[in-house]
């Protein structure tokens, strides 16, 4: 059984940072491709970003050039580091990570972007 545990989220002003991490643990065999997605009330849930196993990433247009996405195989986690947040950005984060071929989800974390 593979575990996904998600930190880093809080309230932060407008124009801050935060940085998110998911950690994966269990029984580990592989770990391919890595996400995070978001979703608020009412709403699906959206994809925010992607890395694959070479390390290419990929980026929803509403975060381009504000969120870096990264990973650390060595410890089975991925990142998200978030700058210049927006209101906008308020939302429940989730990664997912493709482990031993399946997709699993983590329990998602609170982001708040408020004055």
């Amino acid at each position: 059984q593979v575990q996904l545990v998600e930190s880093g989220g809080g309230l932060v002003q407008p124009g801050g940072s935060l940085r998110l991490s998911c950690a994966a643990s269990g029984s580990i065999i592989r770990v391919d491709s890595m996400y995070w997605y978001r979703q608020t009330p009412g709403k699906e849930r959206e994809w925010v970003a992607g890395i694959n196993g070479f390390g290419s990433t990929n980026y929803a247009d509403s975060v381009k050039g504000r969120f870096t996405i990264s990973r650390d195989n060595a410890k089975n986690t991925v990142y998200l580091q978030m700058n210049s947040l927006k209101p906008e950005d308020t939302a429940v984060y989730y990664c997912n990570l493709v482990v031993n071929y399946l997709g699993v989800w983590g329990q998602g974390t609170l982001v708040t972007v408020s004055s």
